[in-house]
């Protein structure tokens, strides 16, 4: 790193930093080791496994399942964003991270969760349409439409992460290089910063809060006009169907939004740093390892295509 004057401030230019990760002795960074090794690759075996199906069995390929192909991969990739390099750390004396490998990890995993978070009320968009449109679906969620509103989100999640980035790693650091997280993020780096971090708190605040705020909407909306619909059915097992289906996906969005918000839209998650290490864990590996499960599980369709897929390789 090489100091430069700012007044009586000595401003470092920082051209690595340390992650300092979890405390605790080598026993403690062996278990969260063996923790963080068993979250990933089940989340990679678990999104794999729903890509695959989804791809290989054509009565999933509907919307419905070409957004959920999607989410798998989002998974997949942004959890990859942060676990590899966390599973390194804990088995290393050395925690280093070059500044432009922090700026890459965070620009990717920034613009990957806010994806998920676009895509996530798509989906919930998509079911409000099969359910309560169900005659004009086949047109409004054609291929096309379906695959402008994947760009979309991706779309957005980039836009999100060309702000946040470049206003994050713009910044004066001076003192330390040590970034209280696992992973580069935008919290612990504006405690590293000399200068007055104000704009950037209300540009992460603003941003993160409009964006979870408006797909928190377009996710309650859809999903209040899909309950009246389903409630008004005469079919007690199409109601059942119907529930369950959405129900994972409700589960899905409960527990992304709830973490995303506690991190990055209250005030309070700059100061926290232990709650935030703890909640990040949540949405970079738990969520992608339970995201499989939930749609696999509580999903008919992709259970009968599991069973399917098995019985032709079994049959070979």
């Amino acid at each position: 790193m090489s100091p430069h004057g700012n007044g009586n401030l000595s401003v470092m230019t920082f051209q690595e930093f340390l992650l300092e990760g979890f405390e605790g002795g080598l026993q403690t960074q062996a278990l969260l080791f063996a923790l963080f090794l068993a979250l990933y690759v089940v989340a990679i075996l678990g999104n794999l496994t729903m890509i695959m199906v989804i791809t290989l069995d054509a009565r999933l390929h509907s919307p419905m399942y070409f957004f959920l192909k999607n989410l798998s991969f989002l998974d997949l990739c942004y959890s990859s964003v942060i676990a590899p390099k966390a599973l390194v750390n804990f088995l290393s004396s050395s925690k280093v991270i070059t500044f432009a490998g922090c700026a890459t990890q965070f620009f990717f995993f920034s613009m990957l969760v806010t994806t998920e978070g676009f895509l996530l009320a798509v989906m919930a968009y998509d079911r409000f349409m099969a359910i309560c449109s169900p005659l004009r679906y086949p047109i409004s969620m054609c291929p096309s439409v379906c695959a402008c509103l994947v760009l979309g989100c991706y779309c957005g999640g980039s836009f999100n992460s060309i702000v946040q980035t470049p206003l994050t790693f713009t910044l004066p650091f001076c003192g330390s290089n040590h970034i209280d997280h696992f992973h580069c993020d935008v919290p612990p780096l504006l405690k590293l910063a000399c200068a007055d971090t104000m704009t950037n708190e209300l540009v992460m605040f603003g941003l993160s809060g409009l964006i979870i705020m408006g797909t928190t909407l377009v996710v309650l909306v859809s999903y209040g006009y899909i309950t009246v619909t389903i409630l008004r059915m005469s079919s007690g097992e199409g109601r059942h169907k119907l529930f369950s289906t959405c129900g994972s996906h409700m589960t899905a969005v409960s527990l992304f939004y709830g973490t995303l918000f506690v991190m990055y839209a209250q005030p309070g998650a700059v100061e926290s740093m232990e709650q935030g290490k703890v909640v990040s864990v949540f949405y970079t590996l738990v969520i992608p390892m339970l995201n499989p499960l939930v749609y696999s599980l509580r999903n008919k369709d992709v259970k009968d295509a599991l069973w399917r897929l098995g019985q032709k390789h079994t049959a070979k």
